[in-house]
């Protein structure tokens, strides 16, 4: 049981610096900082990262503006149950943004 705590310890010391820089990044509006954090959180599965990117996507920060990347983004996230994101990907098939209107 303690070594189970202590890797869960370790994990979450080891990213909080990083969630902590995204976090600042973000507020900054430095998006080029936060889509070089961001980025690699995604692709590793995070729900999170994933929402933000395709944030991201969709407003044009720190990317081109790309619906259809946006949707792909908030499609991952939404898949692992996070709410804002499922609203985001609804609004996008509301108004056919980056997806058929549906």
């Amino acid at each position: 049981m303690k070594k189970v705590l202590f890797s869960l310890l370790a994990v979450l010391l080891f990213f909080s610096p990083l969630w902590a820089d995204y976090k600042e990044a973000i507020s900054k509006k430095d998006y080029v900082t936060a889509l070089k954090e961001i980025r690699p959180l995604a692709e590793q599965g995070d729900a999170y990262a994933q929402y933000y990117l395709g944030m991201m996507y969709e407003n044009g920060q720190g990317v081109t503006k790309d619906y259809a990347e946006a949707v792909k983004w908030y499609k991952k996230s939404a898949n692992q149950g996070i709410a804002i994101a499922q609203g985001c990907l609804g609004c996008m098939y509301t108004e056919g943004t980056g997806v058929p209107q549906d």
